[in-house]
């Protein structure tokens, strides 16, 4: 049996939670998302503290207190976009998009991985599409690594700390404004767009005669177009 603190929630969050209460290896202690809550960690002593989502820098006074250390869950093929918004600069940038397990530490996504795995990004992925096909990833990833991390026998890796890519949250907003009269290839372009949509919210924008205009990137494969319709209305327009 793991006594536990849970940090953070969100979508992935809510799943991995649920499914520490379903089980009888593991003992919830507390469920924290806030930074001031952080002290009840060293009242409680629990054996393992778990971070998935939780939005705040973790101290190292905490971080020592519990004796299988603390683990968090965050959704990039680690060294490679630690930070804000990994979804975003895998589909930007040119690392590899995945999730990873991995001892938390005082230097910010850079502890030594228990687990990591790559997902794979597809042409009509969106920042949106590609985050849930992460969250599902990462979800499967925690369900087969928990016995592992509940009996103590991970294996880790140390990451190298001259490779990989950190972002931070202000690195996404200087993503969102488009400048027209900017030259930059078709593919940066798609990439940057796409990356950006992310329904419902509006992220990329550009401005023009001191308007603001809101851009999305909608991308369909030709496998679910309907190629007999498209094959008439192609010939009713070149017949004109």
């Amino acid at each position: 049996m793991v006594e536990l603190v849970f940090l953070g929630i969100n979508e992935l969050g809510e799943r991995v939670y649920d499914y520490l209460l379903e089980r009888d290896d593991a003992t919830v202690r507390a469920l924290l998302t806030h930074e001031d809550q952080l002290e009840l960690i060293e009242e409680l002593e629990p054996d393992l503290v778990l971070s998935v989502g939780f939005r705040h820098i973790v101290p190292e006074s905490v971080l020592e207190v519990p004796e299988r250390g603390c683990i968090n869950l965050h959704n990039s093929y680690l060294p490679h976009n630690r930070g804000a918004n990994a979804n975003v600069w895998s589909i930007v940038g040119d690392a590899p998009a995945g999730v990873s397990i991995h001892y938390m530490t005082t230097d910010v996504d850079g502890g030594p991985v228990i687990d990591r795995r790559m997902v794979p990004i597809r042409p009509d992925d969106d920042g949106r599409s590609l985050y849930e096909r992460l969250v599902d990833a990462q979800f499967d990833q925690f369900t087969e690594v928990w016995p592992a991390i509940r009996d103590g026998t991970v294996d880790i890796v140390e990451p190298d700390p001259e490779s990989g890519s950190y972002h931070y949250k202000q690195d996404f907003v200087d993503l969102w404004e488009l400048e027209l009269d900017e030259e930059q290839l078709v593919g940066e372009t798609l990439d940057r767009l796409r990356a950006l949509t992310y329904p419902p919210y509006k992220n990329a924008y550009f401005e023009r005669d001191g308007s603001r205009y809101y851009v999305e990137l909608e991308i369909t494969p030709a496998t679910e177009v309907d190629e007999i319709d498209g094959a008439s209305e192609y010939r009713q327009l070149t017949d004109r």
